[in-house]
């Protein structure tokens, strides 16, 4: 009924109709008025509660949205409905009743005003009934959906992350530190061990969880930089400050070891010229950041990293991944979402 192409050809009809109806129902003193007067007056209070009803309708959906809000938009709704669409009847058809034909108003056709008022008001009701009702079901089918659609893509973005995320590069380093330490410092190699246990372990727990605990993150990425220091020394530095009243808030899985593991892959890690990547909170934000100095040769990346993590976050929160390069420095900030 929103096509503007064949909208106005249902006012026409609907206040022809409307002309009609109240001919059959109610009887009036002649009047030498011409009869089409009645049927434009009609027409016109048919256009105007109609598109009256149709800017109510759009200014209903930016207040009270049918998916977050039924309730209150069906409260608020239609009663607005009902009160302008008795304006827009009446205001007219006391200016045609001025100007075009005195409208009876004593004796027995005194409820002539009246009955104009009911009906045109039920019409509305009736009209205001099958266009909320089909945009009720409309708006329903539409989120079920985007929620299957949601579903399919956060199955495939952690798909993503846990290709993304250890890859057989990781395991490999850390199989040659490894056979290195047995020989070299067997209680180290013991811790060695513990930790990336711990790693595999937390990949394995979490890997259909869609948020985690900052806590629990922060435990992985300790076992991870462990692993990390223990290849590069003191060539790697990481400084890890977080207010523990954030410890509870979430994070989806990985999203801070994602971002230590590209600024590895990125930049040059050496005695002259070391890493130091820092991870702290900020207001309700984890910031990661690290010194730039890109490699000369940088290994081949898919640049899937980042738009991952922001896919992640799309499905949780509106807030957004931000992402601010500089010539020094490359800085994420990623949204901590409360735990309800």
């Amino acid at each position: 009924m929103r096509n503007n192409n064949i909208r106005f050809i249902y006012m026409i009809i609907a206040g022809i109709a409307m002309t009609l109806l109240l001919d059959s129902v109610v009887t009036y003193p002649a009047d030498n008025h011409p009869k089409i007067y009645d049927y434009l007056i009609s027409i016109f209070i048919t256009i105007l509660a109609w598109e009256g009803n149709l800017r109510i309708d759009t200014w209903m959906n930016s207040k009270f949205p049918w998916v977050i809000k039924p309730g209150k938009r069906l409260l608020v709704h239609f009663p607005t409905s009902v009160i302008f669409t008795s304006i827009a009847i009446y205001f007219p058809m006391v200016l045609f009743h001025i100007y075009v034909c005195n409208i009876p108003s004593s004796g027995e056709d005194k409820t002539f005003m009246g009955i104009t008022l009911v009906i045109g008001v039920l019409a509305s009701v009736i009209i205001l009934s099958i266009e909320i009702s089909t945009q009720f079901f409309r708006q329903w089918k539409q989120s079920m959906i985007e929620a299957e659609k949601y579903k399919t893509e956060s199955v495939q973005a952690q798909l993503q992350n846990l290709k993304n995320q250890i890859n057989p590069h990781f395991l490999f380093n850390n199989m040659s530190v490894l056979s290195s330490l047995v020989y070299k410092d067997q209680d180290k190699a013991v811790d060695f061990i513990n930790q990336l246990s711990k790693v595999y372990r937390y990949l394995l727990d979490n890997r259909n969880s869609e948020l985690v605990t900052l806590e629990s993150e922060l435990e992985f990425i300790k076992s991870y930089n462990y692993l990390l220091q223990i290849r590069f020394d003191t060539n790697l530095i990481f400084k890890i400050e977080i207010r523990s009243d954030k410890m509870a808030m979430l994070i989806p899985p990985m999203a801070i070891q994602m971002l230590i593991e590209n600024a590895i892959k990125h930049n040059e890690i050496s005695e002259a010229m070391p890493l130091a990547i820092s991870i702290e909170s900020e207001d309700n934000k984890i910031i990661v950041s690290n010194n730039l100095q890109l490699r000369s040769n940088p290994e081949t990346s898919s640049k899937s990293g980042l738009q991952n993590i922001k896919d992640r976050y799309h499905f949780y929160t509106t807030e957004t991944v931000e992402v601010n390069p500089t010539t020094t420095a490359f800085t994420v900030k990623l949204p901590l979402l409360l735990n309800r």
